[in-house]
């Protein structure tokens, strides 16, 4: 369904939430501007609507979360039944069977289906937990502290993703309060010599990666990068950890993106569309290495009062249900292609690369392009975006893979117009 194109965004409804959101949240957490945001009420397939019935077409999945459409029924059907029936478990104490369906789940789409044997996981809320279990396990497993990121790479706000090496903006605020134990090289095969070269010192346990850049920028690195981290890793005994928070589950047209190339990781960290919705993630690795991990004698070195929650775990069971049928990854394969059809054709001066995979694309923007005032205006034509890239300046889009060709085009013209409008005014 397309958009609904209004002059007054934010309406009055959203701004006066915005004032009460000022007043009583921290300010640094959400971005409160004249123009800037809208406050969301009710959402369904590619269609969010704000507290004052505007409806917009949402390019964002909501952070690629919404894979399977918004409010998708198999999904919040699971989530009302799964409330009526219980609630909250005692994750790591006395947990519901979904918890181990849900694990039972993970292996058989993750390590079995790859031949690579069995998968145990250690269940989270959020994408940095996945991250910092996945870090726990390798110093376990591997006894070797450090720690290889990469630049561009995102794996969350928490202290041990930040000192594995963040993006500086997240990490260089509370630098003096981390581990130097992180090592950051440059994404792709550039950065591979170093990475052999940090590996030779005998202290890196971890190698953490993104198959893709997604906040980085949507960046598909060389062929050979993935497979040749593999090999690193097993010729200095580190472990491969591929952060899959955002490019899995179909995102990039395949089930995981590290299976574009073949590579099967030692641990793959899982959230965002795994659940369509619920504070849910995942960090899976194969069963021996997470048998680095000690017994349980009652009381786990690493656990949390949500994990395993039964509402989520429903979800997600829900979710792995459809996103095991390869009609889902072909979907996205043909309707990504489109998409980068559609974007390749915008002629606009200084316009760069369509980049990415499946639905996981960026439009590199002309140099000059103020992708904030982009954005702003977008929200008041009907359109969500985000941008990702240094600075801003690539222009990204993961929306849900029911995304019609009338709303492809609908997006497409758009920003076509924008840029040329924006063009001729500075000319």
């Amino acid at each position: 369904m397309l958009p609904e194109i209004r002059t007054t965004i934010p309406g009055p409804a959203s701004r006066a939430l915005a004032e009460r959101l000022r007043a009583c949240e921290s300010r640094n957490v959400t971005y409160l501007a004249d123009d800037f945001p809208v406050f969301w009420q009710r959402a369904q397939g590619t269609n969010v609507w704000d507290a004052d019935g505007n409806r917009f077409l949402d390019l964002t999945g909501a952070f690629a979360v919404a894979s399977l459409g918004h409010g998708n029924p198999a999904i919040t059907g699971a989530l009302i039944d799964q409330a009526g029936t219980l609630l909250h478990g005692m994750g790591d104490v006395h947990p519901s069977e979904l918890k181990v369906q849900l694990c039972e789940r993970l292996s058989a789409l993750t390590f079995e289906r790859w031949g690579a044997g069995s998968g145990k996981s250690v269940l989270g809320c959020s994408g940095f937990e996945a991250v910092e279990a996945a870090l726990k396990t390798a110093h376990l497993a591997a006894g070797k502290p450090g720690i290889i990121s990469f630049c561009g790479g995102y794996h969350g706000t928490g202290y041990g993703t930040l000192a594995a090496g963040a993006m500086p903006r997240f990490r260089d605020p509370f630098a003096k309060q981390l581990a130097e134990i992180g090592n950051v090289m440059p994404f792709g095969m550039p950065g591979l010599e170093q990475t052999r070269a940090a590996l030779a010192n005998g202290e890196i346990g971890a190698v953490l990666v993104e198959p893709i850049l997604g906040r980085g920028g949507k960046v598909v690195p060389e062929a050979e990068f993935l497979p040749a981290l593999r090999a690193l890793c097993d010729e200095f005994g580190a472990l491969l950890i591929v952060d899959e928070i955002y490019t899995g589950l179909n995102r990039t047209g395949k089930l995981f993106a590290c299976e574009h190339w073949g590579v099967v990781p030692d641990i793959i960290c899982l959230g965002k569309a795994l659940t369509g919705g619920f504070p849910l993630s995942a960090c899976v690795g194969k069963a021996e290495i997470m048998d680095a991990w000690p017994q349980s004698d009652g009381e786990a070195i690493h656990t949390a009062t949500f994990l395993g929650h039964p509402v989520g775990c429903a979800m997600a069971l829900a979710s792995l249900e459809q996103h095991a049928d390869p009609a889902i990854a072909d979907a996205v394969v043909a309707t990504g292609e489109k998409f980068v059809s559609a974007l390749a054709a915008i002629d606009v001066p200084g316009i760069g690369d369509v980049r990415g995979l499946g639905l996981m694309l960026g439009l590199e923007l002309p140099a000059d392009t103020d992708s904030g005032a982009l954005i702003a205006a977008a929200l008041r034509d009907g359109i969500i975006l985000l941008a990702d890239g240094p600075g801003g300046g690539v222009l990204a889009f993961a929306p849900p893979f029911t995304i019609c060709d009338e709303e492809i085009a609908f997006a497409c013209d758009w920003l076509q117009e924008y840029l040329r409008a924006s063009f001729a005014s500075s000319s």
